[in-house]
């Protein structure tokens, strides 16, 4: 054991040497999303488009948007190829939850939210004293979404839903997100040519997308608008909050909390929904993992999203509020780990398990950084394997006359 912790120790000294050295980019290089440039939003003629969107302008009309809005509005209006691209590929990487804490709640991106909380303090007081929602959760889902406003998405929202909703593969949901769209440039809120967002139309500080926008949004402000896109954070922020608010959040009551199980301990207890009081947890041995019992904040379900060696999570009430912004059990871990580490609290006590290929984080982030040193770009040594490090490990293996297969392992990492 001790030789594999030392093992270990070595290979995280290496990698954190190399990023340190600067001998890899900036941002989540290993398969998250980098903050590079975004790419041009190019529309091509589609005549079947065309065709649509003048039965679609139909429709609106039926509906109330008057033409002083769809003018401008579907004027603008292309076809894009990119956004299918992107709707088509969505899960190529599957994360698990320790890839995506690495990409969501790393040493960075905590560092640049509480400077973002220190600037907006004023503000997140104010909006936590109004809606009773912790604000470094409000911070962390800021964080989370679009790393506090410096990745906001750059496709043009009404070309973006209107290429979808044409595509048809869930055409009947993207119409509604675009009618709802016309519905905020109705309003006055925004204008087209500032309605920018992600490739499926999730807009602002804290992506939105627009059905949402019109039932939560909020104008903290007073100004007039509920402008979730300004350089100005307020009303996206009080938004979130608004939004958590109206789902049943607790105000006082954490989203949950890292325990420990006992040995053999009955994991066919663990899941979302299998509720128990903390008392009866308390009673099968479950315990925090830095010691002690845990506190009672009402009827709770154990969470072990790697298997009972990995960390393990008591949830509570608030948990499945944040599952209500978005469903996906790592979403709902990583802005509340990353609301906890906001606050100053400690990164997870318990160590995930080595992956398929026996590699703990350590070692991948090793391997990236030798991969870099070797001059194949893997991207920041963060240890989550993606598109530029699978990349990366096949121009080294075909280089050295390796099977080319793109994937890691410790015979590739002793190699570098």
């Amino acid at each position: 054991m001790s030789i594999q912790i030392d093992r270990r120790r070595a290979l995280a000294g290496m990698a954190a040497l190399m990023t340190t050295a600067g001998l890899s980019a900036c941002g989540v290089g290993g398969g998250g999303p980098a903050p590079v440039a975004e790419p041009a939003w190019q529309a091509v003629p589609n005549s079947g488009y065309d065709a649509w969107l003048q039965g679609f302008r139909a429709r609106a009309s039926a509906r109330g948007i008057n033409a002083a809005t769809l003018d401008p509005a579907l004027r603008s209006a292309g076809y894009l190829p990119g956004v299918i691209e992107r709707d088509r590929n969505q899960a190529e990487f599957s994360r698990t939850l320790e890839d995506y804490l690495a990409i969501t709640a790393n040493d960075q991106r905590v560092a640049m939210g509480r400077q973002a909380m220190g600037r907006e303090s004023r503000t997140l007081d104010a909006i936590q004293a109004r809606y009773g929602v912790d604000k470094a959760v409000v911070a962390a889902i800021w964080g989370v979404e679009s790393q506090y406003g410096t990745r906001m998405g750059s496709a043009p929202v009404i070309s973006a839903l209107s290429t979808l909703a044409y595509d048809g593969r869930r055409g009947e949901f993207f119409e509604s997100q675009l009618m709802g769209a016309l519905k905020i440039l109705q309003a006055g809120d925004t204008t087209p040519a500032k309605m920018k967002g992600s490739w499926a139309g999730a807009m602002g500080h804290t992506q939105f997308i627009p059905t949402s926008y019109l039932a939560y949004a909020v104008d903290f402000t007073g100004d007039g608008r509920r402008d979730i896109w300004d350089s100005n954070p307020a009303d996206a922020l009080a938004s979130t909050a608004n939004y958590l608010a109206k789902a049943g959040w607790r105000t006082g009551q954490p989203w949950g909390v890292e325990v420990a199980l006992p040995g053999g301990f009955n994991t066919g207890l663990a899941g979302r929904g299998k509720n128990r009081s903390v008392a009866s947890w308390a009673s099968l041995g479950v315990r925090l993992a830095g010691g002690g019992a845990v506190p009672d904040y009402g009827s709770a379900s154990l969470l072990i999203p790697q298997g009972p060696s990995g960390p393990a999570f008591l949830v509570f009430r608030n948990f499945e509020v944040l599952a209500r912004y978005n469903n996906a059990v790592n979403y709902v871990i990583g802005v509340g780990h990353l609301s906890d580490r906001l606050k100053g609290g400690s990164k997870l006590r318990t160590e995930f398990p080595d992956d398929q290929y026996g590699l703990s984080i350590d070692d991948r982030k090793a391997l990236q950084a030798g991969l870099n040193a070797k001059g194949f770009d893997a991207g920041t040594p963060d240890g989550v394997i993606g598109k530029k490090t699978v990349s990366a490990i096949e121009d080294f293996q075909r280089v050295n006359g390796l099977p080319v297969n793109g994937d890691p392992s410790l015979d590739l990492l002793r190699r570098l």
